[in-house]
């Protein structure tokens, strides 16, 4: 099983720091942003990881990270030319990917569960995606997921609802199939001009092919100052 990072995107809620240098090279703790991702891949056995992000950085994250070496790890790049979207950008993991079953870290999100009994159930899966969720307070900055507690399953998963319809966020933790390539090809761009990661993974759903699981620990999306100093402060008290 492979693993893809993604850490491209602008990172403008993160500015003006941002306008030098790419957000997941910010410091969480005493490491970059992006080390968290790749060692709780590493952790999970998961050693052959792509790092996708924007060609303006590039050369800062070959610097910083080599190809792995110091991570026990294979790392290889991709640059995403234009900032389209999470499935735009997991499109860019189609030949690194081939027809194995691989899971999407986005390079922001810092979390404390072990991600090896997620990854162990999906392998068991013959086929489809899985996703992992968190409950959040608020869900209108996420994809929404609605439960249908009766049958254990997604009933609906809505991006970014004007408002709070369900408890539980889609996380940027996504394990697909080789299908994922497929449904990308097929969906079309959002309003907002995107190619959205909850319409692949509403595809999923509509074949009755997405499972999930629930993080139990912290998650948090290091997206926003508020939230990044909350990933420093969760993982200086509870990783350090």
């Amino acid at each position: 099983m492979k693993g893809v990072i993604l850490a491209g995107g602008t990172g403008s809620r993160l500015s003006p720091i941002t306008k030098i240098m790419n957000k997941h090279l910010l410091p969480v703790g005493p490491f970059p942003m992006i080390y968290w991702s790749i060692i709780k891949l590493k952790e999970a056995g998961v050693s052959e990881i792509l790092i996708l992000t924007n060609r303006e950085h590039l050369s800062s994250f070959i610097q910083l990270l080599g190809l792995g070496e110091d991570y026990k790890v294979n790392l290889q790049y991709k640059v995403q030319e234009d900032a389209k979207g999470i499935a735009d950008a997991v499109s860019y993991a189609k030949s690194f990917v081939k027809n194995e079953k691989f899971i999407v870290m986005l390079g922001d999100n810092i979390f404390e569960d072990s991600l090896t009994p997620y990854i162990q159930s999906f392998k068991k899966q013959k086929r489809g995606a899985r996703v992992l969720l968190k409950e959040v307070s608020n869900t209108t900055r996420f994809g929404a997921a609605v439960l249908d507690g009766k049958n254990n399953v997604i009933s609906s998963i809505v991006e970014k609802p004007k408002e709070t319809i369900s408890p539980y966020c889609v996380t940027g933790i996504y394990m697909y199939d080789e299908n994922a390539f497929k449904y990308i090809d097929s969906i079309q761009a959002s309003d907002r001009g995107e190619l959205e990661i909850t319409d692949v993974n509403n595809l999923y759903l509509s074949e009755k092919q997405l499972h999930y699981d629930i993080l139990q620990g912290w998650w948090v999306d290091a997206g926003t100052w508020e939230s990044y100093y909350q990933a420093n402060s969760f993982v200086y008290k509870r990783l350090m």
